[in-house]
């Protein structure tokens, strides 16, 4: 999700995340970094974990088998948040929104990962509440006239993928709309406050 979101941002909105100054190439460039370290990384961590026996499936169905691998991706996105906020002073400085944007994904799965010690929250719902609120909050905040119908296509596949979560019986629907609820909630905040 970090990836979609910054991309669309980067090449629909690129004024609004700071980094207009950039060729398309450094924005693919970077887009790249943050895959890496916000799916490839997490991602093999996370099969890892699979394969050393701490988790028994790497669909994470049981309760049991989510706190770990979302409290490690917690801690890759929050040195993906640290290395663009802090690490990268020339790109931080003239595009901060980049690293408040991956601060508030890190704090949507730490906060998923806390809520799963007890109760098995939709982090797939929690993902697109976040994408669809910080895309909503910037086209309203910004007046972003390019963010309608990338909006509108993943608000339609945002209900698709929570139907296939309902569907698949993979969560109730207290469990889906909760994690919606907290995706759009963190990502809603973040844009009317910090960016």
């Amino acid at each position: 999700m970090p990836t979609f979101l910054l991309g669309l941002l980067f090449f629909t909105s690129p004024s609004i995340v700071g980094v207009d100054v950039l060729t398309p190439l450094i924005r693919l460039t970077l887009l790249g970094f943050i895959c890496i370290t916000t799916f490839f990384v997490p991602a093999l961590g996370i099969y890892y974990l699979y394969r050393a026996g701490y988790v028994k499936s790497l669909h994470l169905d049981d309760l049991s088998d989510r706190k770990l691998p979302y409290f490690l991706t917690a801690f890759f996105y929050a040195f993906a948040t640290y290395f663009f906020s802090y690490q990268l002073a020339p790109l931080s400085e003239i595009a901060p929104e980049i690293g408040i944007i991956l601060g508030s994904i890190t704090v949507s799965i730490a906060l998923v990962g806390l809520i799963s010690l007890s109760w098995k929250i939709s982090a797939h719902g929690t993902g697109i509440g976040g994408f669809v609120g910080a895309v909503f909050g910037i086209a309203v905040k910004f007046s972003e006239n390019n963010l309608l119908y990338p909006f509108l296509i993943f608000l339609v596949l945002g209900g698709m993928l929570v139907s296939a979560r309902l569907q698949l019986n993979a969560h109730t629907p207290a469990q889906v709309g909760a994690g919606v609820f907290l995706g759009i909630l963190v990502s809603l905040i973040t844009v009317w406050w910090f960016v």
